[in-house]
Order: structure tokens, then sequence, then C-alpha cells
């Protein structure tokens, strides 16, 4: 029976990478948001985005997309303070030596979005279960998977990070700048992830906007105060985004010190929803496709 299930999955990957690009992200596009794509005139954000992974290509996107590979960038942009401390760099899940890593630390494969490991306590861990996950994200090839070309070519490793942790927070909040050709607009603020998670929406005056997206979440309830370097951090979103038609960077503020997270093209691969539904059409007025 094993063997009949893997051949139905194996015979499913390949019809999955056979299928024409625009076919696939047509039919799972009208799956996930009930809906038909518009790719020939599109005006909404999320039938954008689905013509980006369609039509559009650049280089750059690929290296901004590997979490190691944009730390150079960063770098080179906006200066090596801004990035989390790198502990070790691995090529496969069973490289990794427990034992020689501190209580506390981050694993991030390379090649894709979502696959991480939060460590708080290594002891409390099944690393058997953990690096038997971490091995089957290497071997999937998460562009195929998404129809994100950017991730498609990147080469599978997997990083160690330092834990950065808030006083009195058991997650990070996130601040992602939803950046228009270079130029930021909109911060979707994250908090709670995994308890009580709320996502926000705000504009660069620190405004709450009556909208949030793409994943279907509440709003918070309470009216938080605009971080101390909100302004720093818009400036850095400005600098790392330039060039892009449409990028999202992510920062983390820990202590009053900003740390970037990651560079995001195509969030929720473009197939989420806004509530209320005009503003996918006003996000979709800020982004200016380029030439096919």
């Amino acid at each position: 029976m094993k063997s009949i299930i893997k051949l139905i999955n194996l015979s499913k990957n390949i019809i999955k990478r056979c299928t024409p690009t625009k076919i696939y992200i047509s039919k799972e596009f009208k799956k996930r948001t009930g809906r038909k794509l518009n790719l020939k005139n599109p005006e909404r954000f999320t039938d954008k985005i689905q013509w980006l992974k369609v039509y559009w290509r650049n280089d750059l996107a690929k290296i901004c997309s590997d979490k190691l590979l944009v730390r150079d960038f960063v770098k080179e942009k906006i200066g090596s303070e801004y990035l989390n401390d790198l502990l070790y760099v691995y090529t496969n899940a069973y490289e990794i030596n427990i034992e020689s890593l501190p209580n506390t630390f981050v694993l991030k494969a390379t090649h894709g979005s979502g696959y991480n490991i939060i460590c708080r306590n290594k002891n409390n861990i099944n690393w058997d279960y953990e690096l038997k996950k971490l091995d089957q994200w290497c071997k999937t090839n998460y562009g195929y998977a998404k129809r994100e070309w950017v991730y498609k070519d990147i080469k599978p490793k997997i990083i160690c990070e330092k834990y950065l942790s808030e006083r009195n927070q058991y997650n990070l909040t996130d601040y992602k700048f939803y950046c228009f050709n270079g130029i930021p607009y909109y911060c979707q603020v994250i908090r709670g992830r995994g308890e009580n998670e709320t996502i926000d929406f705000y504009d660069m005056e620190w405004n709450k906007m009556p909208f949030n997206g793409l994943r279907e979440l509440p709003m918070s309830s309470i009216d938080y105060s605009k971080p101390k370097d909100y302004a720093k951090m818009i400036e850095l979103a400005g600098i790392l985004s330039k060039g892009f038609p449409f990028v999202r960077v992510d920062f983390y503020y820990v202590d009053e010190k900003i740390y970037f997270g990651e560079m995001t093209f195509f969030p929720a691969s473009g197939m989420g929803k806004f509530n209320p539904d005009i503003w996918d059409f006003k996000l979709g007025k800020l982004l200016i496709l380029p030439n096919k």
C-alpha cells in the first residue's frame, strides 16, 4: 500500500511539474480565491502578483530570495549592522550537530518560505523529527511547488542564526513593508504568531488602515505606539526595494535595534484576500507592471 501511495504522489508531482506555469497558476488561483484570474488586463494586487510570477524575470530578485545570499545584498546596500548573527551554514540537515549549538537558535532553509525551526530550548525538541523535516524541505523545490520562480534555482542550504526575543513576548513582531518601485506605502504588522495572531496595516505616518490581508486573521483591538525607529525602517525598506516593481521588505525591532528579516516578492503567493475587497484594487493601482 505504501508503495502505491508513493507512486500516486510521484505521478501527481510529475504532472504538476509538466503543467505550464500559466495554466497551473490559473487553476490554483481559482481554487484558492474562488474567482477567475485576470492576466490580460489585471487591476487587482493579487492578479498582478500572478502576472509577475508568469511574465516577470529578474536575476537580482533570485539573489534577494536566497536567505543566505541576500545577506551580502543587505550588507552592500544598508550595512551589516542590520543583519542578525549568522552562526553556521550547512549543506544538508544531517551536518547539524545539535550539541555544538547554543540552547536557543533559529534554523532556516534558504530556498523557500516558511522553512524555519525556532528553537527556544534545544533539550525540549524531538530532533529526529525536526531533522527529517529539514531534510524533506531540502529535497523540495519550492519554486516548482508554488511556481515562484525566484526560488527555483536556489541551491538548498540551511543557515543557523542567533535567536532573537522581545521582552514579555513569546514571538517577535514582524514589520513588513509593502514597497512599490522603491517606495514603501504600507507596513503590515503581525503580532502574536501562533497565539492570538493579528495582522494590521499602517501607512507611513503610522495611521492604522481599515483593511487587512492577505491571510484571514483579525486586526488587533489595541492602539499600539509607533516604533521609535519606524522612520529609519521606512528609509531602509526604500533602499532595499529600489528597482523592483514590488517587494515586501521585512524587519524585526528588538530592544530598539532594527534587524533585517527577508525580502518577499510574492507574499502568500498572491493567493490571499483583502478585507474589504476594495483594497485589492487600491494596492493594485500602486503596482505598475513592467514589460513582459
